[in-house]
């Protein structure tokens, strides 16, 4: 959801990469080397004289886990000293979010001069594709975004970009990078249609990021996708450091989040098994146990950076994990009552959301906002969050023709056994149902996509509640 910007030729650079293809807001999506093709964003970087090669990146994978696990790390590279770029998506108000630089996004002036030198090679590039017999596809959004992104790396000398993919790994636009290091978060079950219906197989397009000789760090556990990571990183003389096995650690979870807005703290462990931790009592600002493996995975992948001698302190690392935070990731916007946001969309970030909830957030009652994206495991994200509220009103997103309508997710929360369940037209109309009638000690969760926590949460920080006692 883009603000109105007051920059001259600002709209005409959101327009340009509007006008491409946009997988992110297709109704469906056809996922193959001739959609996803790498050859194409080879040709348009090195029509950008190859701006990738310029600066060193840790390169981030996984169903869930890799946005907080980027924004992590660079928080923690930041504290080092290093100028630190980091690429994310989706993003929230603004698509310079997904172009940021030690926590700052790009500016609106920067964003402008980013489309103005790509638009005559995207003109080049469609002129060739449509001259292919048959016809091809020119440069898509993703692909515009990320090649921008590398060039305001570039331009603002940074000293180390971290890359969150954007779906899969091996077809990704992100996947033409020299990683330093390589992650794969976690693997479970989404993108189904595109990236494959099993375990294995969705361990297999994630694995595509594996490069020749660069280590691999894994928070993978299950047995049938950590095979294949195992796999590949064989094949491609990679060596593999694995959660469980060669690391491990300890969540301790806030008893009551709202107290502070603050998470947990782990005690890590290297390797795994050793009867005292390597780091004890790291704070964490982001919530949920789910975090603690996260932190976890970003405390490995720096003892890595290490041994490759890069110079990170543990009190830069202390401090990274601390001030990180992230907005729509189990985010407290608001204290008494609680509201959280979230951007769960599939069933096992559903359930890391939920068991947060009942952990760390005490509540007289909870209420849900709920609107989500065709596509996804309805049934599953549905089965497990109908049981743990008091109230569900359903939504449709006004942002993204992928929203799923209201009407159909109370029917088939009916069909789940669901009796305390409504609807609303609209994000904003199902805020102003429910705002009036939250007394101090409730919850509200937001959830079930980015693009309902991106339409909310400007609302909600807005006006707020009217019983609000305190805010974070």
């Amino acid at each position: 959801m883009d603000s109105t910007i007051e920059c001259p030729g600002y709209q005409a650079a959101i327009d340009l990469l509007l006008g491409r293809i946009n997988y992110e807001r297709a109704a469906s999506v056809t996922y193959g080397d001739r959609e996803f093709k790498l050859d194409r964003m080879h040709d348009l970087l090195a029509r950008l004289d190859h701006p990738q090669r310029r600066v060193p990146a840790i390169h981030i994978t996984g169903t869930k886990g890799k946005g907080s696990t980027a924004a992590m790390i660079a928080g923690v590279l930041s504290a080092a000293g290093l100028r630190t770029g980091l690429f994310s998506s989706p993003h929230l108000d603004r698509i310079e979010e997904r172009l940021a630089i030690d926590g700052q996004p790009c500016t609106p002036e920067q964003f402008v001069r980013l489309a103005e030198r790509v638009r005559p090679i995207v003109a080049d590039m469609d002129l060739a594709a449509e001259r292919c017999d048959p016809p091809e596809t020119g440069p898509t959004y993703f692909e515009l975004i990320t090649a921008m992104a590398w060039l305001h790396f570039v331009d603002q000398q940074i000293d180390v970009a971290v890359l969150e993919v954007g779906m899969g790994g091996r077809l990704d636009s992100t996947n033409i990078c020299s990683p330093a290091v390589s992650i794969i978060t976690s693997i479970s079950y989404d993108h189904t249609k595109q990236l494959g219906s099993t375990l294995a197989a969705i361990a297999g397009e994630k694995a595509g990021i594996i490069k020749p000789g660069v280590p691999v760090v894994s928070g993978v556990i299950d047995d049938e996708p950590r095979n294949v990571i195992r796999r590949v990183a064989l094949e491609r003389g990679s060596r593999l450091i694995e959660l469980g096995i060669d690391f491990d650690y300890r969540y301790q979870a806030p008893v009551d989040a709202r107290g502070t807005g603050q998470g947990g703290s782990i005690d890590f462990y290297a390797p795994a098994g050793s009867s005292a931790p390597r780091s004890s009592q790291v704070s964490l600002g982001l919530l949920g146990r789910h975090q603690g493996a996260n932190a976890a995975i970003v405390l490995e992948t720096i003892e890595q950076l290490r041994r490759q001698q890069w110079s990170i302190s543990d009190e830069a690392m202390r401090r990274g994990l601390r001030d990180v935070r992230l907005p729509a990731r189990i985010e407290l916007v608001e204290r008494r009552p609680a509201i959280v946001i979230d951007g769960a969309h599939n069933a096992a970030s559903m359930a890391a959301l939920l068991a947060t909830l009942e952990e760390s957030f005490p509540a007289t009652r909870r209420t849900l906002i709920f609107a989500t994206t065709r596509e996804k495991d309805l049934s599953g994200m549905l089965a497990l969050a109908l049981p743990k509220f008091d109230r569900v009103v359903f939504t449709r997103y006004q942002s993204n023709p992928r929203g799923v309508p209201a009407e159909e997710l109370l029917e088939l929360a009916r069909d789940l056994g669901a009796t305390h369940v409504a609807i609303e037209p609209t994000p904003v109309a199902a805020w102003d149902a429910v705002r009036g009638h939250l007394a101090g000690d409730d919850l509200l969760c937001v959830t079930g996509s980015f693009f309902i926590a991106a339409e909310l949460r400007q609302e909600i920080l807005r006006t707020g509640t009217p019983q609000a006692l305190s805010k974070p």
